[in-house]
Formats: C-alpha cells, sequence, structure tokens
C-alpha cells in the first residue's frame, strides 16, 4: 500500500523560524548588490553573510516592545553583527525584505505543489493503463448513459491534471517576484540596478512598477489556482465516493487489515479519505475570497492584506500539500470490481445500447422523429417491467431490451434482426480507447 501524506517540509517552510530565514537571505543579498555597486566594502559585505543571523525568541522580545515585527528583526540581526551592521537594510523598506521573503517561501512551496501534481499524474496514469478496457456504464445526472471504460474515466482525469500543472506553471512565473524598490517603490534611496543584482542572487523576477508592496493579484492568481487545483480533486474525490456507494460498488478505498469503519456497526467500509479531501477542498476554495479582496489596498499600500496572508498562505500550501498526497494514496490503492461494473452495466436490460440502434435507423431512410420514436418506446417498456421486478435477460441471455426491438415490427421492416443484435456489442465503445489514450498521454 502506498501511503504519503503531508511532507513535514512543506510546514516546516512556513514556520516563524522560516519567515525571517527568508527575510534573511534577501537582507544578505541585497548587501552582495550593494557591495557589487561599490557601496558597501568587502570586508562589511563578508561579515554580514557570514555572521548575520537572529533569535525567534530575541525577535519576540523586541516586537513586544516596538510593535513591529521587522525592526525587531533588523534589531536582532544587528546584535549579531559589529559596526558593519550600519549597512544591513540600507535604502530599503520594511516590504522589500517581507514580500520578498514570501516570494521565496511561495516559490518553494509551488515547487513542492508542483512535485505532488507529477506525482499524482504519474498514478492516475498508471491506473489508466491497468483499466484501459475495463468496461463500466458512463453516466450523466447519475443515470446510466452508455458504455465507458474505467481507463476512460482516469484518462479524463489525467487531462484535467495536465492542464494544473500548466497553470501551477505559469503561476510560478507570476509569483516569483520580487523587489528592492524603496519606501514608495520610487527608487529614491537605490538604483534599480541594486534590484535587479539582489533578485538575480535569489532567482526572483524584479517587479518591474512596485509601489511598496509586490502587487496582490499575484497572489490572488496564486489563490485561484490552488482552488481549481483543490476543485478538481474534489471531483475524482466524489467520484470515488460514489462508486463506492453500496447499491454501485464498483471502486473501493483501500481498507487496511484492522481498520475500523464505525463504532456501531462492524461491516461498515467508508470512503473516509475522499470525504476528507472534499472538506479540504472547501478550506482551499475559501481562501480565494480574502486574496482577491487583498487586491484593492489604500493607495501605495495598507496592511490589511498582511492579516489575512499568515493565514492563507502557510494553510492554502500546507493543505493543498497534504490533500495531494492523500488523493494519491487513493488512487494508488483503489479497489477496483471489473465483475461489478459489468453487472451495473447490464442492470438496465440493454438499454445502454438506445443511442446505437436509433443511429442504425437514419442508415434506412428512416427519418430521426420516427427513428427516435421506435426505440424510445420499446425502451419505456423495459424501464416499466424492470420496475415491476421482470429479469433483464431470457433463458438465451438476451437482454430484455433487445427481446422487444426483435419483437417489434415496425423495426424489423426497416433493418434486419442481425442488424439489431450487432447493436448490442460492446466493443463498438472501445474501439477509440487507444486513440483517446494517445491524444492524452503522448502529447
Amino acid at each position: 500500500m502506498v501511503e504519503r501524506y503531508a511532507r513535514k517540509e512543506m510546514s516546516e517552510k512556513w514556520t516563524q523560524e522560516a519567515r525571517y530565514a527568508a527575510w534573511l537571505e534577501v537582507e544578505k543579498a541585497a548587501v552582495k548588490a550593494w557591495n557589487r555597486l561599490g557601496l558597501i566594502p568587502d570586508e562589511d559585505c563578508r561579515k554580514i553573510v557570514e555572521n548575520a543571523t537572529f533569535c525567534v525568541e530575541r525577535i519576540e522580545e523586541i516586537e513586544a516592545i516596538t510593535k513591529h515585527d521587522l525592526i525587531a528583526f533588523n534589531t536582532s540581526v544587528s546584535e549579531s553583527l559589529g559596526e558593519e551592521s550600519r549597512w544591513f537594510h540600507y535604502g530599503m523598506t520594511s516590504s522589500d525584505a517581507v514580500d520578498t521573503g514570501v516570494a521565496l517561501q511561495m516559490k518553494a512551496s509551488l515547487e513542492m505543489v508542483i512535485e505532488d501534481v507529477k506525482m499524482l499524474m504519474e498514478s492516475i496514469k498508471t491506473r489508466a493503463n491497468e483499466h484501459k478496457f475495463t468496461l463500466m456504464i458512463g453516466r450523466s445526472h447519475g443515470i446510466h448513459g452508455e458504455p465507458i471504460t474505467f481507463g476512460l474515466t482516469l484518462a479524463v482525469w489525467y487531462d484535467e491534471m495536465a492542464r494544473h500543472l500548466l497553470n501551477l506553471e505559469q503561476t510560478m512565473e507570476v509569483i516569483a517576484v520580487g523587489q528592492i524598490s524603496g519606501a514608495m517603490g520610487n527608487f529614491a534611496h537605490a538604483p534599480l540596478e541594486l534590484e535587479e543584482y539582489a533578485m538575480a542572487e535569489l532567482g526572483l523576477k524584479p517587479e518591474p512598477c512596485s509601489n511598496q508592496v509586490i502587487h496582490r493579484d499575484r497572489y490572488a492568481r496564486l489563490a485561484t489556482a490552488l482552488g481549481l487545483l483543490a476543485s478538481s480533486i474534489e471531483k475524482f474525490a466524489v467520484q470515488v465516493r460514489h462508486l463506492q456507494r453500496t447499491e454501485v460498488y464498483e471502486a473501493e478505498e483501500y481498507f487496511a487489515k484492522g481498520q475500523k469503519g464505525s463504532s456501531a456497526m462492524p461491516h461498515k467500509r467508508n470512503p473516509i479519505l475522499t470525504e476528507n479531501i472534499t472538506g479540504l477542498t472547501r478550506m482551499i476554495r475559501a481562501y480565494v475570497t480574502p486574496a482577491m479582496e487583498n487586491v484593492a489596498l489604500w493607495h501605495e499600500r495598507d496592511i490589511s492584506h498582511s492579516s489575512t496572508e499568515r493565514f492563507w498562505l502557510p494553510d492554502a500550501f500546507i493543505t493543498t500539500d497534504f490533500m495531494l498526497h492523500r488523493m494519491n494514496s487513493v488512487i494508488a490503492n483503489l479497489t477496483i470490481m471489473p465483475k461489478n461494473m459489468m453487472k451495473n452495466l447490464n442492470l438496465t436490460g440493454g438499454l445502454v445500447f438506445s443511442q446505437r440502434v436509433l443511429l442504425e435507423l437514419p442508415k434506412a431512410g428512416v427519418n430521426r422523429e420516427d427513428a427516435y420514436r421506435i426505440v424510445q418506446r420499446n425502451a419505456m417498456r423495459v424501464w416499466e417491467e424492470i420496475q415491476q421486478g421482470k429479469p433483464t435477460t431470457n433463458e438465451k441471455g438476451e437482454s430484455l431490451y433487445l427481446q422487444y426491438l426483435l419483437a417489434d415490427e415496425e423495426l424489423c421492416s426497416f433493418i434486419t434482426q442481425e442488424q439489431i443484435q450487432e447493436c448490442f456489442n460492446y466493443e463498438y465503445y472501445t474501439k477509440n480507447v487507444d486513440a483517446i489514450f494517445k491524444r492524452v498521454f503522448e502529447k
């Protein structure tokens, strides 16, 4: 059984320690950039880069007095340095360090999410090939439609995940942006080259035209990308939940030895993992609203965005990581019941072949209205007979619907009984599976 859920590495990227470490990385990049521009002497630059450090507890002590986290951070770092500390945070504003630091955290976290998506896609692909020709009923409105294969269902999921992968990779380009542009983003106290050098050092792109913050439409893009991804994962989870229903029972979450489903009913085997995923998705989508509302800040900035981002950024990433790993475990270990799929496929006594028969009649010169009338009236008979408990096949193995069609004189005046019988062929519905798989998995 494959079971690997949220990684410790993801949550570690959003601790207070990690937050300050990102700020320090930005500040050191700025020091190196100033040194390259000739302002900070080589020896002072070396001392800062090698010796600058911070203490979380000390920052908290200072912040209790200053009521300003970045100032408290700067003070703590300065205490680890000598006279060279005068160059630390030179020409910068708080958001230069804070927003650029968050960009580093988002970039590293999104890289992990992208890795998760690729992992899930590989699991889906493996199971899709395994069940490429495993017949099952396709459903619309929850009602039986026509035969498909479980492999095609999984191919749909893979293709959807491929779109999310592309969206996330494009979102990376949007959020991997930093700034060192000064108090109002006017570069009054630092040249543009400083920002360019520092961002190159950090592996980020400069914000082309900042004010005092990185613009929050970038963050909103991230939130919506994660929300869309989560919505598709929920789609897959909901389908697994439906397939595990007792009346359906075509697939089931792996049920481990010794696992219990209910404190009262020992027989229960519940789809708890996919139900959990459905709930987690609601949380991830919920973060889209505050991220969108953070786009509209007062003038060059306010800090109304800051409080929400301390919640939604770590939670969205950690929850997404957990959810993707859990869904991967569900897919990799999903129990498939081909016999039950075939049983359900035959549940309606051959009605799943109605369109196949319908399409034969226009070839014989019958107009569509008459063709539909002939095919539907026999189908409605079958529905009524099923409601009354009539067997769906006879002793010859012929489905109830086929029996009625073969006995319909009007129908048989247009097409032969052999043509009717040929319509009841499952292979007709799998003839293009290979071509579809090539479209999805070889593009």
